[in-house]
């Protein structure tokens, strides 16, 4: 059996609960970090009990990796790196707020070796950003900024979100450009999504925002137009990087890979199954104190499935799928060919521009 070779952990602590955020995250809770962290390490012994883990890619994302102590983050970061051999790690990525980044926590994460930032900026606009719920202001993004170039990271991906309530086209134009103008290696800039059980979403529900479609594929294709001058490659939907800067993390999930998630709510896909762990830091830190499973739910994925998802995701990238991925879809395909979707290119089939404006619809028709 192949060694795991994509990790992921899952710190759940933020400063601040945004509003639109769906992921499993606690404000605060510091005092609990010691146990937790012990926790985090201890399953990833009893994985190592049964299978090897030799990491290409090692991802930290919650939450708020960076919203841990100084020491806590040296606790876990120098525990991981006793416990794997890294000689075959390519890519060791540390999502970041810009509010809870000082010169000593870049200095104890390029000592650890780790190789990437993720930077959670969202918008450079104060507005945008209380909109938003951020606990950042834009200077401080820039001071974090300048800090991690300062530190010796040489591949620093900015998150950007567009489409949020009161935000105009030109504004997040300014965004695109500022963002731009730092020069970094990576840009994410993901269109705004009201998820159930956001405050958000109940906001929608209740008319205090409104959806424009209009205003989206402006925005989007603002993104794609902006970036791709300023020599960005869009390798995913949402994605665009400098040649060589894509996230090799996130592209072993798109490309159907197995990967390990590690903490509360992190899920898994090993040995033909997607296994979730359980969705409270507290039971979780007891489960493996115990000496039980953190492991909520399991689910067999049959070939049909991995196949359909394979699909999905891929034709969110822009290298596409090779026609005879989509042999079981003819008609599926040359529908969405006839109306301008998908283009055949050599052996490949991709999204068209207006294809990728449509992704999650397309990718529907696969599933």
């Amino acid at each position: 059996m192949r060694p795991i070779e994509h990790l992921y952990l899952h710190i759940p602590f933020c400063p601040k609960l945004c509003p639109y955020c769906c992921f499993y995250v606690e404000e605060g809770a510091r005092n609990k970090n010691a146990a937790f962290l012990d926790a985090l390490l201890n399953e990833l012994d009893r994985v190592k009990e049964q299978r090897e883990v030799i990491p290409k890619t090692i991802y930290l994302g919650g939450g708020t990796p960076t919203a841990l102590l100084v020491e806590q983050l040296d606790y876990l970061l120098t525990g991981l790196r006793g416990r794997l051999p890294l000689s075959q790690l390519e890519e060791w990525t540390v999502e970041a707020n810009p509010a809870t980044v000082r010169p000593e926590k870049a200095r104890v994460m390029r000592e650890a070796g780790v190789t990437r930032v993720s930077l959670g900026v969202q918008s450079w606009h104060s507005g945008t950003l209380k909109t938003l719920g951020r606990v950042h202001t834009s200077q401080q993004a820039h001071k974090t900024y300048a800090l991690l170039r300062e530190a010796g990271f040489s591949s620093v991906n900015i998150d950007l979100m567009f489409s949020v309530p009161g935000q105009t086209p030109r504004e997040w134009e300014e965004d695109l450009r500022t963002t731009l103008d730092l020069s970094p290696e990576h840009v994410s800039a993901y269109c705004l999504t009201y998820e159930e059980d956001t405050e958000y979403f109940r906001k929608l529900q209740a008319g205090q925002f409104v959806q424009s479609e209009e205003k989206d594929a402006e925005m989007f294709e603002l993104t794609m137009d902006l970036l791709e001058e300023n020599g960005f490659r869009q390798y995913e939907i949402s994605n665009h990087a400098k040649l060589g800067f894509e996230s090799k993390h996130n592209l072993a999930y798109w490309e159907g890979r197995e990967y390990l998630g590690l903490g509360p709510s992190a899920f898994s896909t090993l040995n033909g199954e997607r296994l979730q762990n359980v969705c409270n830091t507290a039971a979780y830190v007891e489960r493996i104190a115990a000496g039980e499973s953190p492991v909520l739910t399991r689910e067999s994925l049959s070939q049909e499935i991995l196949l359909k998802e394979l699909v999905a995701f891929g034709l969110r990238l822009d290298t596409g799928l090779s026609v005879e991925q989509l042999t079981p879809w003819p008609e599926e395909t040359a529908h969405l060919e006839e109306i301008g979707l998908l283009e055949k290119v050599g052996e490949k089939v991709r999204l068209t521009r207006r294809g990728r404006m449509l992704a999650d619809s397309v990718g529907e028709r696969f599933m």
